[in-house]
């Protein structure tokens, strides 16, 4: 079956060539993010293959219908991105990746807190200019420190695992409490106290019209002064123009992210030799207590192989009539 495969970078083309490789499938990659745009470059696939920032919304999922394109392989775990009636309405199947290594993406969560509690990333930059001194680099023990965890499914599970090896307590707030978090000692608590206790709160939790702006202004005045937000999940779960008013104020001691709300237009892309002109992207990366990273916590060799390999099998079996063990239904 040909399938187009769109934010296709030179690893994708790679691993999904690999894992493609006894299916035999027609992939034609292309560089570009789907939207209405660029819809007209699917014409003769029988499925489209899509990534994080790639839209599909009512209008493009129309054209892909009209077009006899009867499935949406999102090679990721959210589907925030894809209009879920809208696709439903024009018999468009959609699948996603269910899960691939939750080590990969609560390891990077736990990088972000190494780095920004013992200052690794302003050393870093100082002794590669022959600067050794010390003042301004002081840390804080992470042994001790009260880690809320939002959002306690897999990833949010191990993540809090590698915390309590650290000697931290935990504190979670998920819809769905779940025993093996409280089994390694979690205690469930609502927002607002997981907020005031926190000396740490990583995200790991899916967006949705729910948890939209989880953090926004008037979840930051809740939180304990000084304390370190982590967010690893989805980048519209955070208010960045509330964050950096907490910055700027004191209220957030320090902030890593690997997501951010206006991402679209940015990351996957070398913009070294260009003017961003997003400015609160800008205004982040100015602070001295601020990681960014570009949507990276998947990138490990383990995840990439589970996540081209899921996807291939379920354009394999939507290509040969069978179940669809990962698709994605909407909410009625």
């Amino acid at each position: 079956m040909k399938v187009a495969v769109f934010s296709a970078k030179r690893y994708d083309r790679e691993l999904l060539a690999a894992a493609n490789a006894e299916a035999g499938h027609d992939l034609v990659f292309f560089d570009d993010l789907l939207d209405t745009s660029t819809v007209a470059l699917t014409a003769g696939s029988g499925a489209v293959c899509v990534f994080v920032n790639d839209r599909v919304d009512a209008r493009v999922l129309s054209a892909l219908a009209s077009g006899g394109t009867g499935l949406v392989a999102l090679r990721c775990t959210g589907f925030n991105n894809v209009d879920l009636k809208a696709a439903a309405a024009q018999g468009i199947k959609v699948v996603r990746v269910t899960e691939y290594s939750p080590y990969s993406v609560a390891e990077h969560a736990v990088a972000l807190i190494l780095a920004l509690s013992r200052k690794i990333h302003r050393a870093y930059n100082r002794t590669r200019d022959g600067n050794f001194e010390l003042d301004g680099l002081l840390g804080a023990d992470l042994r001790g420190r009260t880690v809320g965890v939002i959002g306690t499914g897999k990833i949010g599970r191990v993540f809090a695992r590698i915390m309590t090896g650290f000697g931290c307590q935990l504190i979670g707030y998920d819809k769905i409490p779940n025993s093996d978090f409280e089994g390694m000692g979690g205690r469930y608590v609502q927002l607002p106290e997981l907020a005031a206790c926190s000396d740490i709160v990583s995200l790991h939790c899916p967006l949705t019209p729910e948890t939209h702006y989880l953090v926004d202004a008037s979840a930051l005045a809740l939180a304990k002064p000084g304390a370190m937000l982590i967010n690893t999940s989805r980048g519209g779960l955070v208010d960045t123009e509330a964050v950096i008013a907490a910055l700027k104020s004191g209220q957030l001691g320090a902030l890593g992210i690997d997501v951010y709300e206006q991402e679209t237009n940015l990351f996957f892309q070398d913009l070294s030799s260009t003017i961003i002109p997003d400015d609160l992207i800008q205004r982040l990366v100015s602070f001295p207590n601020v990681i960014v990273t570009g949507h990276q916590a998947f990138f490990t060799r383990e995840a990439i192989g589970t996540i081209c390999a899921t996807t291939i099998s379920s354009i394999s079996a939507y290509a040969e009539g069978r179940p669809l063990e990962h698709e994605v239904h909407a909410v009625v």
